[in-house]
């Protein structure tokens, strides 16, 4: 078996969410819970298939985000896992929308940070191991930067 990290290429305003679905009708049934859980979303979304021809197809309402997620879900080269970016919405936004899709079985992640994809490879084919999410911690929030993390939080709308 090997290892190897793929790096997903984006641009950094761009969203990100990399899951794990069994069914050729993935790209076509996530591309509608993409377009109905936020007005005005655009969005690019390619699904590896694990059988047959075993191509990544792809579904969205933005061609140079389809292109995007067309190259990163063939960099990851694993079956039945999908790769989606979309701009003009957070996860927060889509998430339960993607995950109620009936046959997503896993989210990886939801990010916007730089992400590696760590894969693992054998003579059957290849797998998501999982992922880098951003950095790595350097800390514990101190109380002044929790009062900041709330205020922001409420600055957004989130939180009341």
């Amino acid at each position: 078996m090997n290892f190897e990290s793929v790096d997903i290429e984006k641009d950094p305003d761009t969203q990100l969410i990399i899951g794990h679905a069994g069914f050729i009708k993935t790209a076509e049934d996530l591309y509608e819970a993409m377009a109905t859980s936020m007005p005005g979303v655009k969005f690019g979304i390619a699904f590896a298939e694990a059988s047959g021809p075993c191509l990544v197809r792809s579904e969205g309402n933005d061609d140079a985000l389809v292109s995007a997620a067309e190259k990163n879900a063939l960099a990851i080269g694993a079956g039945h896992t999908f790769v989606i970016l979309f701009k003009g919405a957070y996860p927060i936004n889509v998430i339960e929308k993607v995950r109620n899709v009936q046959e997503v079985s896993e989210i990886f992640c939801a990010t916007a940070n730089e992400t590696q994809v760590i894969v693992g490879s054998t003579e059957k084919g290849r797998a998501v191991v999982g992922v880098v999410d951003g950095s790595a911690a350097k800390g514990i929030e101190s109380a002044e930067e929790k009062e900041k993390r709330r205020k922001f939080l409420r600055d957004i709308g989130y939180k009341r």
